[in-house]
């Protein structure tokens, strides 16, 4: 590795420093052969040479052939050198990435230079997740990460915000300024928090494999399985009950979702759904159909439930919560209200 303190000693005129030395040498070889020189040197060292380069006074032929000399190496005469940041640039440039090159002239932050990669992970999450994560920081801060977002992924991100907040958010990030380094820095380790969260979901198969097989049981069995769990662990019940949907949860699922998914079921199915279902979930249902389909459905139901097989009823129950989770895994509508208003209709 090459050392300032091989430089030798001092020189005519304002004294130089070893890494002014440096500066000058790689300066007068010229980017082609400067370039393939950098290797050589660590990060540290080069961002020390930049600086020496940036001021560096200007160096008359003669005193730079006693510095190529000290190298105990042949150069051409140097011509003096003038403009010597943009040339330490240019060499720069010759020898390392343009990633690289940025960062050692301090073009962008250090959150900045890792932008690419935090980004393109973040759009392959669920957009409900980032954000559930988002609803924990400041609005400031959740404007600023949105501005970073792909477009197309953003927007799917801000439609999960509740729509309380929606506006504030945009607002910040329309007169968004500047973010300082320091604040940067902060923002982006809460990114990497987000990344970290964002694996661990992904690798918590088991949550989602038992989340699965209890939307095929009916509520009363579900409830009885999350207690027997609660008593061995809460965590494990805290990963599993957000994955689990079922017919019951259309109390809880967002007027506009709703409205949306029973609009695609058909009315034979429904009727058996609401059969022996309390008058809260019929009427929620209900209020989320056309009056025609309504009229129907009621119609039916007055028969109650003599002669139905109650296997029958589970199933219907069961196709009506699994389109919901088809929709939402789509992207089409939320399960649950982000706002934890009422959602039922009025």
């Amino acid at each position: 590795m090459m050392d300032f303190d091989d430089f030798g000693g001092p020189l005519t005129g304002k004294p130089l420093s070893q890494a002014d030395k440096a500066a000058a040498v790689l300066l007068a070889m010229g980017k082609g052969v400067a370039g393939k020189l950098l290797k050589y040197f660590t990060q540290a060292e080069l961002q020390t040479i930049i600086a020496s380069a940036q001021t560096l006074r200007t160096i008359p032929p003669d005193e730079l052939t006693e510095l190529v000399n000290e190298f105990e190496d042949l150069f051409t005469e140097g011509a003096g050198l003038m403009d010597n940041a943009k040339a330490i640039e240019s060499i720069l440039e010759e020898g390392l990435t343009p990633e690289e090159v940025d960062g050692l002239l301090g073009r962008r932050t250090a959150f900045q230079a890792y932008e690419a990669s935090i980004w393109d992970r973040l759009q392959d999450a669920d957009p409900d997740f980032i954000a559930r994560f988002l609803m924990r920081e400041h609005p400031q801060t959740v404007a600023y990460i949105l501005s970073m977002l792909p477009s197309s992924f953003g927007a799917k991100v801000l439609l999960k915000l509740p729509e309380s907040r929606r506006a504030d958010i945009m607002n910040r990030t329309v007169n968004l300024k500047n973010v300082s380094p320091k604040a940067a820095q902060i923002i982006e380790n809460r990114v990497h928090d987000l990344i970290a969260e964002i694996e661990a979901e992904k690798n918590s198969t088991g949550s989602a494999k038992v989340a699965e097989l209890m939307n095929e049981l009916e509520k009363t069995e579900v409830d009885t399985l999350l207690t027997s769990l609660e008593s061995i662990s809460k965590e494990s019940v805290n990963k599993v009950r957000p994955k689990i949907f079922l017919f019951e949860d259309l109390l809880v699922m967002p007027q506009r979702s709703r409205v949306l998914l029973l609009n695609d079921i058909s009315g034979d199915i429904l009727t058996m759904a609401l059969r022996g279902a309390s008058a809260e979930i019929k009427e929620c249902v209900l209020a989320s159909i056309s009056p025609r389909s309504r009229r129907m459905i009621e119609s039916d139901l007055q028969a109650g439930t003599a002669g139905i097989n109650p296997r029958e009823i589970a199933i219907a129950r069961r196709a009506v919560a699994q389109e919901a989770i088809r929709l939402a895994n789509a992207g089409q509508i939320q399960l649950k209200d982000t706002e934890g208003g009422d959602t039922q209709a009025a």
